[in-house]
């Protein structure tokens, strides 16, 4: 009985000191049921795509136990993956369509990328830190995603060799709306960014033929999106 219960206690502190779960789909189901449905969103693709992406394989190892809490966590280099709500609720809000191209600025560990990946037909995706670029390139093609691109450079400049874009998302916030990548939207297209320093807005932007409409939605709290020097 002894060595029964000295085992037991060794496999469960090697399954947290690894990062490994012994059921991730529970932890999972929990969070889009408690975080993501009851609050409000609905979306069938959103959800399913919540539902497919490994959200435990896009943290740290040592956090792998918190990956489906209700937060955002840390990457490294200063950077977080945003908080499992805010994910699915900016991925709704840009109402995404199969045959979208999607640009997203700020590809930290990549799993907001997977989550688009889940519905549209490409992604390209900026990360201005070099090694959270190459980390995510790595990560996203190991999971088997040939529809992501990753570039590592200024999201401030955008993409323009891909443009225009049917929808733009931005995971970090300016302290203005940056008008580059306004620009690089098609007409009729959306832009879901936070955008503030201390206090921050969550605002969509819906392009038009002479400029641009913002909408804003909720406060948020981002990692500041910073240019290349």
């Amino acid at each position: 009985m002894n060595n029964i219960i000295i085992l037991t206690t060794l496999l469960f502190f090697f399954c947290a000191v690894e990062g490994f779960s012994l059921d991730y789909s529970k932890e999972k189901n929990r969070m889009i049921e408690e975080q993501i449905i009851s609050r409000g969103v609905n979306d069938k693709n959103v959800i399913s795509a919540m539902q497919k992406v490994e959200r435990h394989l896009f943290v740290p190892d040592n956090l792998r136990q918190q990956a489906y809490e209700d937060g955002p966590l840390p990457i490294g280099y200063g950077q977080t993956i945003s908080q499992p709500y805010i994910v699915a609720y900016m991925t709704e809000a840009l109402e995404l369509k199969p045959e979208d191209i999607v640009l997203e600025i700020g590809t930290g560990s990549g799993y907001q990328a997977a989550v688009l990946a889940e519905i549209v037909k490409q992604v390209y995706t900026i990360e201005l830190l070099r090694p959270l670029a190459d980390g995510a390139r790595e990560r996203l093609k190991k999971s088997g995603y040939s529809n992501i691109e990753v570039k590592q450079g200024d999201g401030y400049l955008g993409w323009p060799e891909h443009a225009p874009f049917d929808k733009i998302i931005v995971t970090a916030a300016p302290e203005d709306i940056p008008i580059k990548l306004i620009e690089q939207l098609k007409v009729g297209g959306k832009m879901i960014l936070p955008v503030g320093s201390f206090y921050q807005e969550l605002y969509l932007i819906t392009k038009t033929d002479g400029g641009f409409i913002k909408k804003m939605l909720l406060p948020v709290r981002f990692v500041p999106m910073i240019k290349e020097r």
